[in-house]
């Protein structure tokens, strides 16, 4: 017998209904840049040439989608093997994340018609960063489906065909971390090109790379302990809580590393005096520091930490400032100069809502139908 297994349940639900109609709102819009191109239904411009599609779809989804690879690391890198009955809800989270980030990244496109250039060798460009990330982005979706494909495997009973992936699934394991790594250190590396555009206090050139994975494990994590929260809530089954707290230790490890090395990085660039210096960007550098602090306190008191609810505060606190981290070297406090401005429209925050929508309701689907979380029996 599988030691996972399908939630079960209705589909149609009330909330699944509500997601629908905001998933339809987004592709409404999403066929409007489609036939009527982007100027119809997007706000960018010269100085702002991606809005909040590329910036939440790509630089944000794709942390948000990190669980599968923090876990990764833990279970399979530091041989972590109690962490397993998270891996495979994590694996799907990180699939539809990604897969959707990279579809928002094709409709971002303005000649979209042309996307099958980045998969042709004699068109690369090798002084583009946003090569590697495109390149990495597509090859971890299919590393993802296969990852994941043991479950479909397993709900149609194709035995033999799940027993040789078994036999070759740590190829695609090592892979899925050695793929992230690259792409997520990549976005850093963008940062470190915007140049003087960035602000100054997210400007740390060469330590981008660094703070980008480092932000990246822990939205990762993050994830984790939010996704699974959420899911013995709403579909029962044994509580992991105790699993999560250690994972939460782990967290305030890398946030511990990513608050100390940033504020030292700035002090030793003369410009951790900018924090104080009263404007939108020291507001927002304040706030953020806040979000990554708080949890720290939550999840360092024992008994927090093998609290549900706490658990789930200080997750949610941590998906905050890794996603606020990243709107704020690229978006909020991005500055191209004067003259230009920018304000996301309607349509599309209405597309980014809908693509949220859209994954929330096929992971719902797919937990329903298919052997995904953990049996209580062998937790």
């Amino acid at each position: 017998m599988s030691a996972h297994e399908k939630a079960g349940g209705r589909i149609f639900t009330l909330p699944f209904m509500i997601l629908s109609v905001i998933a339809a709102i987004g592709v409404y819009f999403i066929i409007q840049r489609f036939v009527y191109g982007m100027g119809a239904v997007a706000n960018i411009n010269g100085g702002f040439p991606w809005g909040i599609w590329v910036v939440y779809d790509v630089v944000i989804g794709t942390g948000l989608a990190c669980g599968g690879y923090a876990l990764a690391f833990t279970v399979y890198v530091f041989n972590k093997g109690q962490y397993h009955p998270l891996v495979r809800p994590a694996l799907l989270a990180s699939l539809l994340g990604y897969a959707l980030g990279g579809f928002g990244a094709f409709f971002d496109m303005g000649r979209w018609w042309q996307f099958y250039n980045i998969f042709l060798p004699w068109n690369w460009n090798f002084n583009s960063v946003m090569l590697e990330v495109g390149l990495c982005v597509a090859l971890y979706i299919i590393v993802l489906i296969i990852e994941f494909s043991p479950a479909f495997l397993e709900k149609i009973g194709a035995t033999g065909l799940l027993k040789a992936l078994n036999k070759v699934l740590f190829l695609f394991i090592a892979l899925g971390v050695v793929l992230p790594t690259m792409h997520q250190s990549s976005l850093g590396s963008l940062l470190i090109a915007m140049g003087y555009k960035v602000d100054p206090l997210w400007q740390t050139m060469q330590f981008q790379p660094l703070f980008a994975v480092v932000s990246a494990l822990i939205m990762g994590f993050s994830i984790v302990i939010f996704e699974a929260s959420l899911s013995h809530v709403r579909f029962g089954g044994k509580s992991e809580t105790p699993l999560l707290g250690v994972l939460g230790k782990i967290a305030v490890g890398l946030m511990a590393v990513f608050v100390l090395v940033r504020l030292g990085v700035l002090a030793g660039q003369g410009k951790l005096g900018l924090m104080f210096a009263g404007d939108f960007s020291s507001a927002m550098f304040i706030l953020e520091m806040a979000l990554f602090i708080f949890p720290a306190f939550v999840l360092l008191s024992a008994t927090k930490r093998h609290n549900g609810g706490a658990l789930l505060i200080a997750a949610v606190s941590m998906l905050f400032a890794g996603s606020l981290y990243r709107f704020n070297a690229f978006l909020f406090t991005y500055n191209p100069g004067p003259g230009y401005s920018y304000f996301p429209s309607v349509p599309e925050i209405m597309v980014t809502l809908g693509i949220i929508a859209i994954e929330i309701m096929v992971y719902l689907i797919i937990v329903k139908t298919m052997p995904v979380l953990h049996r209580s029996e062998h937790a």
